[in-house]
């Protein structure tokens, strides 16, 4: 069995560290990046060429931010079946996403913090980073 080639791959990370560099790994290997928020702008502003999730999935970002990630065409992306599902991709304009890179807010560590505001708990709830890591396991 053959390894497929990575073409995508969705960066979406709350601890930024390596990841410019890991994205640039990617990039010199001819992987169109995809990526969310605070991310992307890194990523961006390093030099590196990213496509938004929003711009991908054709909707923006909403509620702060908490929901950016939960679209079919990102999970269809990244749950798609090549040689099983590709007619239904084709259909509904779904991209395959060959890496997800992910890793998930610091919930527990924030409301432990004695000053932890509910609004700081409700900000560091992450629903779709391991919804992306379970979908890609």
């Amino acid at each position: 069995m053959t390894t497929p080639a990575i073409k995508r791959a969705l960066l979406s990370v709350s601890d930024k560290t390596g990841i410019v560099e890991f994205a640039k790994q990617l990039a010199s290997r001819g992987v169109e990046l995809l990526s969310t928020g605070g991310t992307a702008k890194l990523l961006r502003d390093s030099g590196l060429t990213v496509t938004d999730v929003s711009d991908h999935t054709g909707h923006p970002e909403i509620m702060d931010g908490r929901v950016k990630t939960l679209h079919p065409k990102v999970h269809g992306g990244i749950l798609g079946r090549r040689d099983v599902d590709q007619a239904v991709m084709d259909t509904h304009g779904i991209a395959p996403i060959d890496m997800v890179v992910v890793n998930l807010y610091p919930f527990a560590k924030t409301v432990a913090k004695t000053d932890c505001s509910f609004e700081d708990a409700i900000e560091n709830i992450d629903i779709g980073g391991p919804t992306m890591v379970r979908a890609a396991a």
